[in-house]
């Protein structure tokens, strides 16, 4: 009898690709989660300036932007006061932030009194902090 055909492998080969899997995961996951981040603040500034030109139409059709309570529901069913003139639905469906949280909008603007404010929370659904995304209605195409 001749040796017999290994048909396993070892504890320790198994082991070894293992640790080999694990420290290509601690390299490449931080460097794919970063960028998760990035990509998704790139889609809600894209997010931001779609609502800023759907939000340009209905200014056109209505001669006013929707106020602060009719908020931008108002994009997707007539206010009671524009059922003449209102020419919507203005989007298919209303859009969330790229984290799931709604976007925020107040007209009149903050610090412009003639236009409006749309932003988002950004990562940690908090306003007023740091990685809010905003995009101000008085400056065309600019988010901040």
């Amino acid at each position: 009898m001749g040796r017999i055909a290994r048909r396993a492998f070892t504890l320790i080969e198994l082991l070894l690709v293992l640790v080999i899997l694990a420290v290509l995961a601690s390299v490449v996951v931080p460097l794919y989660v970063h960028r998760v981040d990035e990509v998704r603040v790139q889609a809600t500034k894209a997010d931001l300036s779609h609502l800023q030109t759907v939000l340009g139409t209905f200014e056109l059709d209505n001669n006013r932007y929707p106020t602060t309570e009719e908020g931008l529901g108002a994009l997707l069913s007539p206010p009671a006061d524009l059922a003449a003139t209102w020419h919507g639905p203005y989007m298919d469906r209303f859009p969330a932030d790229k984290w799931g949280n709604a976007y925020r909008y107040l007209y009149p603007g903050t610090g412009d009194p003639t236009t409006y404010t749309l932003y988002s929370c950004g990562k940690d659904g908090q306003d007023s902090t740091e990685d809010d995304i905003w995009l101000n209605g008085s400056v065309e195409g600019a988010a901040q």
